[in-house]
């Protein structure tokens, strides 16, 4: 992609003397202005909020510890929320934080829920993130880790935004970086989203070298206590919660081989403290499959999605984009964008009387794979609330409603299917839900 950079300078305050009126107003003018203009911390710089345009892409100097020259793009929405989320959005090797927000759909998900985007953007000659020295390995230690770090604080002061709601996603060399910043910085970020990346720790060198080969042709293998001590070893002393993880990666991946997927997999389900067997297996679209690792919802502690005959440049704008913020919660301010249908299928059928109704629902895997835990959303028509059920429980009572399994009927092979119901009162719309997804994916109604 053609990298389109934006100079756009951060504003400053223009400061004005006052005129000579009297001795004693000069000096508590100028006592004023000293206030007003005393320098910010360099760790997080002072920023007002209306210092960035808003939907646009802007360029922020000056916003902190930066060893490595990085430069910081910011996209804060019209419509951004109080107390927002931000989402860190890292660029592949060649390309820059203008390319990533052109070619990806991310700012055009935070106009419709309100968070903010943070495109970090490499100098240096390659344009790839640094995730093999030393010093980006390790909490604090130097490098573009540091400057990522500084970008956030930046948009957690200009924007008061919300701590415990801070993500990061990449693709390729942002993908690694993805894994490095969760690595380092496992109290900065809630979950990350790593398209086509390696483990951490992977690509270390010692060298001066960026590229590590026996990494990227995926000949690197540990065991999964081993790669979950590498993680530990970047914060030491650490014990509070680790951010959960998505993978993604093409079968056919030709620069960053296949099997660091499941080194990948064996690295986060380690440091999470899970077990190597998936909770739950699905195919939300022809040729993916989806293993969710500690859990069978939306956000699995660990969720990995393989891609079969998908090379290197996998990301599908549009689809997976969608796909990372449902798993990281950003879409809880609005309308969730439907996923692709998935491998399942769901016919409904109400009774209604004057105030009352029944409705029957039958579930059907479509797909090739046992669907081992099932949750079935829908969104009842408002005026309806569930007062019972049967073989499933139900979740909240109206609005947005989760059905989960019984213990008995968790398991779904290919072609069967599972029939559940319930009875809700109504207040004149006796409609059933018109759409469903089944452990996050939609289904064909009917």
């Amino acid at each position: 992609m053609t990298r389109r950079d934006k100079d756009v300078p951060t504003p400053t305050r223009t400061l004005t003397s006052a005129r000579s009126i009297a001795l004693c107003a000069a000096l508590l003018a100028l006592l004023a202005t000293l206030l007003v203009t005393a320098p910010a911390s360099s760790a997080a710089p002072a920023a007002r909020a209306d210092a960035v345009p808003a939907a646009t892409l802007t360029e922020v100097t000056g916003f902190g510890a930066n060893p490595s020259g990085l430069q910081m793009y910011v996209y804060v929405p019209e419509s951004v929320t109080d107390d927002p989320a931000v989402l860190v959005a890292v660029h592949y090797c060649t390309g820059s934080g203008p390319a990533m927000h052109s070619g990806t759909e991310y700012a055009s998900l935070a106009d419709r829920y309100g968070f903010i985007v943070i495109y970090p953007s490499v100098t240096r000659a390659g344009k790839c993130f640094d995730v093999a020295s030393p010093q980006a390995l390790t909490r604090g230690g130097g490098s573009d880790p540091v400057g990522i770090k500084s970008m956030v604080d930046w948009v957690t002061a200009a924007y008061d935004a919300d701590t415990s709601r801070v993500y990061a996603t990449g693709i390729s060399s942002g993908a690694m970086m993805t894994n490095v910043l969760l690595g380092v910085y496992p109290d900065v970020f809630r979950a990350g989203a790593a398209f086509a990346g390696v483990p951490f720790g992977c690509f270390a060198t010692t060298d001066g070298s960026e590229w590590n080969s026996a990494c990227a042709g995926g000949t690197v293998a540990r065991t999964p206590q081993q790669w979950g001590d590498l993680v530990r070893s970047a914060y030491p002393g650490y014990s509070g919660p680790r951010p959960r993880m998505q993978l993604w990666h093409g079968t056919e991946d030709d620069v960053l081989r296949y099997p660091n997927f499941g080194e990948e997999i064996e690295q986060w389900t380690n440091v999470l403290g899970l077990g190597q067997t998936p909770a739950a297996t699905d195919s939300p679209q022809p040729g993916w499959t989806r293993t969710r690792y500690g859990g069978t919802g939306d956000q699995a502690p660990v969720e990995a999605i393989s891609l079969q005959g998908v090379g290197h440049n996998l990301y599908s704008y549009g689809v997976m984009g969608p796909l990372a913020i449902a798993y990281f919660g950003l879409d809880g301010d609005g309308p969730a964008p439907e996923p692709p249908a998935g491998p399942c299928k769901v016919a409904v059928t109400v009774n209604a009387w004057n105030t009352g109704l029944t409705a029957s629902v039958t579930i059907t895997n479509t797909g090739t794979t046992t669907v081992n835990g099932w949750r079935l959303g829908f969104t009842l028509p408002a005026g309806q609330t569930v007062t019972n059920g049967w073989n499933a429980s139900y979740a909240p009572a109206s609005g947005a409603v989760t059905a989960a399994n019984a213990s008995y009927n968790g398991t779904i092979a290919p072609n069967a299917s599972v029939s559940i119901g319930y009875q809700a009162t109504h207040s004149g719309d006796s409609a059933a839900p018109g759409a469903f997804t089944l452990n996050g994916s939609a289904c064909t109604v009917g």
